[in-house]
């Protein structure tokens, strides 16, 4: 039985990725820690991640397969083995390839319930791919502003927490850091010990909010404006960089021209913050070198998402703040890892003409004949690395696909959540204490390795292994599957990049974590240069102007604000936001006993006035509609909010909510500009007191084995 300490990686969609030491002792986790020696982690972890033992040890913790005996939805399932599970599934999904539909009707759904390499899309990418099953677009988190980013520089890069410390002028712009990026906390407040301003823009005064030096609270969905607002202002006062702008970009005389059109008084207008404060903010921002942006991807998830981003991302362009350590902006540094994720995933294996579903339409894909998209209704779905019944968008549509007899559901999981509850089979996962992995990041530069601290907790398997005894039994005999996940780790570390020079796995097993080999004075897109068509940084994007978008910064209402849609907007006159709960990571930790505790029932935040005019008081039991759907939450009235807005914080289980519904019962399955990303907080909603002051219908908390139903 082992006893010490062994290195590992935080597995969540966080871009701290952080090096973890595992404390064992006779072959049991005692403790899990930061690693003190990793330049970004420094020795501690969050406030979710610390509680990660208890969750690998939790009483609910899946064990063993198990298979359903009861009705969809109602949670109650009997033991079975791994042989029976895996030779009735393999079975199914057969018949189902062989069949009047074909391998399309197999869908496959997973995202980032772990971001490694190995145990997120590895084994599972040759499976679906050598089948022929659907393919997934994994739009849900990122991919506007990603897509607002790549068209305008190529590789995602920017300042790390290392270089950001020598910022003087600091954006916290759409992001709460304290929450979804804590080790960037200490390089801001090292810049600030060092003299520099921290600003947050932001339409809540979140717990970051509230530490920095000013807040200005933004409408939802306006950034865009705000940006083109203190472009203006740079470009009319002589501020920009206009030496940079000819070498390093493109299109940079059609952005001051409409630029021109964006007077302070008209972003005003837009954003309700003050034109004074704009001229100021422009004039701040131009004139204090190095200035950073840290901005996030909760800004993208409304229609102009990308455009946002893209129009965001250009400000440090126009001042020339990316000549400077320290200077620019960071929406991710995923762009800079080289792995090689083609050896891992096998797309060439795809058969052509392969439909793809996008991830936030699951709704469409389970209740339509063509799944939305044409071809052949989706017959099978297999879940892993996610819990749609709690992420996804339009959840009562989500509801209606998975209540389906005719459709055959396998989940991968940890526990049995409200997606599991309406499996035919669940398949007891390893937790990353459990197996191993090699991750990326996208806040840093640090590549690190997971190794396994503990065995396998019952009869729990890693994904990889469940989908290589799931091959074999259904007859694919391609030697990849034989593939072993140290035989993985390396393939995802064979490349010839040069950033990737010298990282081998020998060395991840001796070290842990390893920086790439990128300059150490990073400056991102000084060298190398953007990645683009151009070679150059592409302020005037043809491409977008082939898919019907404006090539130049623009600014695009959200698609329920009251200009773009003013009868919704006089009918659900709130814009709701659904930020992370502080204590929980999207769905995950929500039913670990500490953290909801922590965490308290559902709240929904109010500003006085609005408040006031519905009659709502502190406490108030309070339900939340649109036309899509409705939930119960606990008022919260306060002016850490603007009027015109409601938040609620998620993303929490139905099974463990009020009445079993949760804000994704009220958000769309519309997606964005660019990308086909969700619009989570594109979401008009009206809010009224609720019958009853105690929490109502909550689904009893009876073990594994539930045999109440959601209603």
């Amino acid at each position: 039985m082992r006893t010490g300490i062994v290195r590992g990686a935080c597995p969540h969609d966080c871009p701290d990725t952080c090096a973890m030491l595992v404390h064992v002792h006779d072959g049991r986790a005692v403790r899990v820690q930061g690693d003190p020696d990793h330049p970004v982690t420094q020795g501690f972890l969050c406030t979710k991640v610390n509680r990660y033992v208890e969750r690998t040890y939790h009483a609910d913790r899946l064990t063993t397969p198990l298979r359903r005996v009861g009705p969809k939805g109602e949670g109650r399932f009997e033991p079975a083995s791994w042989d029976e599970a895996l030779d009735d599934i393999a079975r199914r999904l057969n018949a189902i390839r062989a069949g009047e539909h074909g391998a399309q009707a197999i869908l496959p759904y997973s995202y980032s319930g772990t971001l490694g390499k190995v145990q997120g899309e590895s084994m599972s990418s040759r499976f679906f791919h050598r089948i022929g099953a659907s393919l997934l677009d994994r739009t849900i988190c990122a991919t506007a502003g990603s897509v607002g980013w790549g068209v305008t520089y190529g590789d995602r890069l920017g300042p790390t927490p290392e270089e950001a410390e020598h910022a003087r002028f600091i954006l916290l712009w759409g992001t709460n850091t304290l929450t979804s990026n804590p080790h960037l906390w200490p390089a801001l407040r090292r810049a600030r010990e060092a003299g520099a301003r921290l600003i947050a823009i932001d339409p809540i005064r979140t717990r970051t909010a509230a530490q920095c030096d000013e807040h200005l609270p933004i409408r939802p969905g306006a950034d865009a404006a705000l940006a083109l607002g203190m472009m203006h202002v740079v470009f009319r006062d002589g501020l920009d960089d206009a030496e940079y702008l000819r070498e390093n970009t493109v299109g940079w005389e059609a952005l001051r021209e409409r630029a021109r059109e964006w007077t302070p008084e008209r972003a005003a207008g837009i954003t309700g913050l003050d034109a004074e404060r704009i001229e100021r903010l422009a004039h701040e921002y131009a004139t204090t070198r190095p200035s950073f942006i840290r901005l996030n991807y909760g800004l993208q998830r409304h229609r102009g998402g990308g455009t946002a981003v893209r129009t965001i991302s250009l400000l440090p362009a126009v001042t020339g703040a990316w000549r400077d350590l320290g200077g620019g902006a960071t929406l991710s540094t995923s762009g800079a890892f080289k792995l090689n994720g083609g050896k891992l995933q096998r797309p060439e294996w795809v058969p052509p003409g392969t439909r793809t579903i996008n991830m936030i339409q699951l709704g469409e894909a389970l209740t339509k004949a063509d799944a939305g998209v044409g071809g052949p209704p989706v017959q099978a779905l297999v879940v892993y690395n996610s819990n749609p019944a709690a992420v996804a968008p339009d959840l009562g549509s989500v509801r209606q696909g998975l209540l389906r007899d005719d459709l055959f559901t396998v989940v991968m999981e940890h526990f049995v959540t409200d997606t599991a509850r309406y499996a035919d089979w669940v398949l007891p996962a390893t937790t990353q204490l459990e197996h191993w992995d090699v991750h990326t990041a996208y806040g840093h530069l640090y590549l690190t390795l997971n190794r396994p601290s503990i065995a396998p907790v019952g009869e729990s398997l890693p994904n990889t292994e469940i989908f290589r005894r799931l091959a074999t039994r259904m007859g694919l005999d391609d030697p990849e599957f034989a593939d072993g996940d140290v035989d993985l780790i390396r393939q995802a570390l064979e490349s010839s990049h040069p950033w990737m020079q010298g990282i081998t796995f020998e060395r991840l097993l001796d070290e842990g974590w390893i920086r790439l080999a990128a300059p150490r004075d990073f400056r991102p897109y000084a060298e190398p240069k953007p990645n683009t068509p151009t070679g150059k940084i592409q302020i005037l994007a043809p491409e977008l102007e082939s898919i019907g978008l404006d090539p130049l910064p623009t600014y695009v209402p959200p698609a329920e604000s009251a200009e773009a849609d003013p009868e919704r907007a006089a009918r659900f006159p709130l814009m709701l936001l659904s930020p992370p709960e502080h204590p929980l990571m999207n769905s995950t930790f929500a039913n670990v006993p500490h953290l909801e505790r922590a965490a308290g029932p559902t709240k929904l935040l109010l500003h006085p006035n609005e408040a006031a005019v519905r009659g709502v008081r502190d406490g108030d039991r309070l339900r939340c509609w649109n036309d899509r759907g409705h939930f119960f939450g606990r008022a919260v009235v306060t002016d850490d909010v603007r009027p015109g807005v409601a938040v609620s914080y998620g993303v929490r289980w139905a099974q463990l909510s009020d009445g079993g519904r949760t804000v994704n019962d009220t958000t769309s399955q519309g997606v964005t500009d660019m990308g086909g990303g969700a619009v989570f907080y594109d979401n008009a909603v009206e809010v009224e007191v609720a019958a009853g002051n105690e929490i109502l219908d909550r689904v009893p908390r009876s073990g594994v084995y539930s045999t109440v139903p959601l209603s």
